[in-house]
């Protein structure tokens, strides 16, 4: 696999290998998911690069759940498992499709 893709040419399954990766960096899925650590801070998110793509880790919260962004996808992290949520726009105003 091509580790230099632009995010134009991420796939769904690229993205979320990337989403497992950062959720990985940051203590697993439980440390992130309903996990009230950020709840007063200015920095609930945490950035990371991965393969020089970056990925966004905002971590959940009792009211919020937790959210990874890669590339304009995104998805929710679960107690054991990431859903995807929404695909990135196309240019031409609709959704990627896989």
């Amino acid at each position: 696999m091509d580790e230099q893709r632009t995010e134009s040419e991420m796939t769904e399954e690229r993205a979320l290998e990337l989403a497992w990766r950062a959720v990985e960096l940051a203590g697993g899925s439980r440390a992130v998911y309903r996990n009230p650590k950020y709840a007063y801070s200015l920095q609930q998110a945490k950035d990371y690069q991965i393969d020089g793509i970056a990925v966004e880790l905002r971590h959940g919260e009792i009211s919020s759940p937790a959210i990874v962004t890669v590339a304009g996808w995104i998805f929710e992290v679960h107690d054991e498992e990431i859903e995807l949520l929404m695909r990135p726009r196309r240019r031409d105003g609709g959704t990627e499709r896989r």
